[in-house]
């Protein structure tokens, strides 16, 4: 019995780990930069320096605070950067591809999740790999990265957003739209 068990164990493991959340698995792995941004979090950056009387402010302190998730991976691990281009292309099965950017050997794909208008979004995936110019992040490079940002997202203000998190790939989105 207790053999059979066991069996029954080793042959579900991989389902488990199959449908496991691809920020949750390399979370603790030395081989990557991970970075989760909790809403509370934008809320603080938001405010910061930003005049509460300027129109403009308004509109991004209110796609800030409907921001749900933010996280990112960025590696040059080429094991976990092929994980990473397996899980993308798996997701981006449920999503709508923006745009694609080719620049050298780098290529950056964006995906979105529709929202409730041309310019609004669920959710924005960036896929950046193939850094020529290999990143810093403390004393490791990279040249593959992964963003997840969730909730009522406006593309038009996004743009600005990754700009000052210095996000590779961000000033790509000023002229994004979704695709009819």
């Amino acid at each position: 019995m207790r053999k059979i068990v066991i069996l029954v164990f080793l042959m579900a493991l991989p389902l488990v780990t199959f449908g496991q959340n691809i920020f949750e698995k390399y979370a603790d792995n030395e081989d990557v930069a991970y970075v989760s941004i909790k809403p509370r979090m934008f809320k603080m950056l938001a405010t910061m320096g930003l005049d509460a009387d300027d129109p403009e402010a308004k509109e991004f302190l209110k796609m800030v605070n409907s921001i749900t998730s933010f996280k990112t991976i960025a590696t040059s691990n080429l094991s976990i950067a092929n994980d990473l281009q397996k899980w993308v292309g798996k997701r981006s099965n449920d999503l709508e591809e923006l745009m694609e950017v080719r620049e050298g050997n780098m290529k950056m794909m964006f995906y979105v999740k529709s929202g409730s208008s041309e310019t609004q979004v669920k959710e924005l995936l960036m896929f950046i790999t193939g850094m020529d110019e290999k990143v810093k992040v403390r004393s490791t490079e990279i040249n593959t990265v992964v963003v997840s940002l969730t909730g009522d997202i406006d593309l038009n203000q996004i743009s600005r957003l990754t700009s000052q998190m210095d996000i590779p790939g961000g000033e790509h989105l000023k002229n994004a739209k979704k695709k009819n």
